[in-house]
């Protein structure tokens, strides 16, 4: 699917189910994190197409299939996506992942008008980058695609387990990031790092919000996200998912539990 947001043009996918602005099936935006794109939604954009929700995983501007530049802060990314609901019709449920999560959270926050709940995949309250990291992202080095790989996934994907068969999860990570356009990783790192706005909107926040949170997730450890959980002090209805044996890749290493945490959270916030 390609929508026009800014005068730029914006790629996503829709889990092969052509989505129509005029239907009345429930919107869900799904945004990717740090130098990745809508690939890493599959599992989850085709099953919502085909269980009563349409299904836009978008690529942010800059990666994939969208045109740039890429946005530099997490507040700009959710102005825009706000500005991408306005495109596709209507108000939506937002999904993201990692830095899309804070830009999910900041939309929620900040545009209620566009954005008719969030989840919060492999958040935290902070998101700090390890130097070694921001460096070879910076120096546009392959280096930085393998930190992410090796950190990002739990153990058991170390070791060949992969819900698809076949496929070989840490290398299709690897090679999306290694095809990050350059300089948008280093961007995308930084302003990761650089939001400190995460607590001030999870106060605001008057959505419907589920976090989905690995436990040995090594880029935002499970206890990096209570300080978030206990700011969500306003209206807001919040549930946690716990996925015990998942890293940070939540969507890839276990796929039919976010597929059903987000199931749910949309049935949830849908009868509201």
């Amino acid at each position: 699917m390609r929508l026009t947001v800014d005068g730029r043009i914006v790629n996503a996918a829709t889990g092969a189910v052509p989505v129509d602005p005029r239907a009345p099936e429930p919107l869900v935006v799904l945004i990717h994190g740090a130098g990745m794109d809508r690939s890493v939604w599959s599992h989850q954009t085709r099953f919502l197409a085909h269980h009563g929700y349409r299904a836009v995983a978008v690529d942010l501007p800059g990666h994939g299939g969208s045109e740039g530049p890429a946005l530099g802060s997490v507040a700009e990314s959710a102005a825009w996506s706000a500005r991408l609901a306005d495109a596709l019709g209507g108000r939506v449920h937002l999904v993201g992942h990692s830095l899309g999560a804070l830009v999910a959270l900041e939309a929620a926050a900040h545009h209620p008008g566009e954005i008719a709940s969030a989840v919060l995949v492999g958040v935290a309250a902070l998101m700090p980058v390890h130097p070694d990291l921001q460096g070879a992202a910076d120096a546009d080095e392959v280096r930085a695609a393998e930190l992410i790989t090796a950190w990002g996934h739990g153990r058991p994907q170390h070791t060949g387990h992969n819900p698809t068969p076949g496929l070989w999860m840490l290398g299709g990570t690897q090679a999306l990031l290694e095809g990050c356009p350059p300089g948008v990783l280093a961007l995308d790192l930084k302003a990761s790092s650089s939001y400190e706005g995460a607590l001030a909107a999870a106060a605001s926040v008057s959505c419907p919000v589920t976090l989905v949170l690995g436990g040995i997730d090594r880029m935002t450890p499970r206890r990096a996200a209570q300080p978030l959980l206990d700011s969500f002090t306003g209206p807001a209805s919040v549930t946690v998912v716990e996925v015990p044996d998942s890293g940070h890749m939540l969507m890839l290493e276990e796929p039919a539990v976010v597929r059903r945490a987000i199931l749910d959270h949309l049935t949830r916030a849908c009868a509201d």
